[in-house]
């Protein structure tokens, strides 16, 4: 079956209109139960309560306008169980996050949790044959899929420390995945990145600076899930196999900076990772100067070109595809290196 361009836009901005009407009722649902993120540690930004269960609202929208566009088209039991496969994990894992944002989770049994679901998502992948570049080694794709779903899950949850940084990257993310998924003709990433992006933008208009709702790692997680299973299933019309290889961390090249940056610079000061701080991007712009708001423009606005170089490697020649990558990968390096050179805090 033929898709329109007008179809997926369409069905990004119904998204986007329902989790924008949906998230105000997820505030006065949170502030009712008292779900709300409390400036109580010193490494929280926000001078008052904000409520939390922002990531109910994106996970509802996103899966209930992912289904309603199952019905609504060509319905195949087939599509239904690989929509199934991307969004499944991703609400299991969004509600070990809820729970930690309601009662609050030791790392060490969060990140189990995670690998658990990161190995069933590998092997749903492999199984069905629906990873975009295999290796050909099955040991080696569990072991990649499982790294990079569990990686990607705590780049996004790690990421989500400005208000609006988030949210917005990840809009800007799911939008180019959209691009390469359509060109590529592969309907089902265009269609659940699309509709991630409208709900994600539709967040957006409540979680921009000054946020007035939270996303939580109900919202982290569940995003994490969902464009790590979009990015290892998409398949990239590259040349060459380490430019495809290379189009997913290009897409989540801001969010990896984030998450390399704070962990070294933790580990180098003999600080656990997994222990909050002010070591992030947001944080080090902010005290370069930036106002909040021009912080997560400016991130977005990185997210923005790494995504144009992942959208212009299938559509250039071999040659300079290579150089595309290349270019974006020094400087991503001069990047990491000015912002892990800045004060940490």
């Amino acid at each position: 079956m033929t898709y329109s361009l007008l179809q997926f836009i369409l069905l990004g901005a119904l998204t986007l209109i329902f989790v924008g009407v949906l998230t105000p009722l997820m505030r006065a649902l949170a502030i009712k139960i008292d779900a709300v993120d409390r400036p109580t540690l010193a490494r929280k930004m926000q001078k008052d309560p904000v409520p939390y269960l922002g990531g109910v609202g994106i996970a509802v929208g996103v899966v209930s306008a992912s289904y309603a566009a199952l019905l609504y088209s060509d319905f195949t039991w087939q599509n239904f169980l690989l929509a199934s496969s991307v969004l499944v994990p991703a609400l299991i894992i969004s509600i070990m996050g809820l729970v930690d944002d309601l009662r609050g989770l030791k790392p060490w049994p969060r990140l189990i949790f995670q690998t658990f679901t990161a190995v069933v998502v590998a092997a749903i992948l492999i199984s069905s044959d629906t990873i975009g570049t295999p290796s050909g080694n099955r040991v080696l794709d569990i072991l990649v899929t499982s790294f990079w779903v569990v990686g990607v899950c705590n780049s996004i949850n790690f990421f989500d420390n400005l208000d609006g940084g988030a949210a917005g990257t990840v809009a800007v993310t799911s939008s180019a995945l959209f691009v390469l998924g359509f060109q590529g003709q592969q309907f089902m990433i265009a269609a659940l990145s699309a509709v991630t992006a409208g709900a994600t933008i539709g967040f957006l208009l409540w979680n921009k600076s000054p946020a007035r709702i939270y996303m939580g790692d109900a919202g982290a997680l569940f995003l994490g899930v969902l464009i790590a299973t979009l990015t290892i299933r998409l398949h990239p019309d590259t040349e060459v196999m380490w430019t495809s290889l290379a189009t997913p961390v290009l897409l989540l090249a801001v969010p990896i900076l984030d998450t390399s940056v704070a962990v070294i610079s933790r580990t180098k000061r003999g600080i656990s990772p997994f222990q909050g701080g002010h070591d992030h991007l947001s944080h080090r712009l902010i005290r370069g100067g930036l106002s909040r708001r021009t912080a997560a423009f400016s991130l977005w606005g990185l997210s923005g070109f790494f995504a144009l170089c992942a959208i212009a490697i299938p559509r250039t020649s071999e040659g300079l595809e290579q150089i595309i990558v290349a270019v974006a990968a020094l400087i991503w390096a001069v990047l990491f290196i000015k912002f892990f050179q800045s004060k940490d805090a």
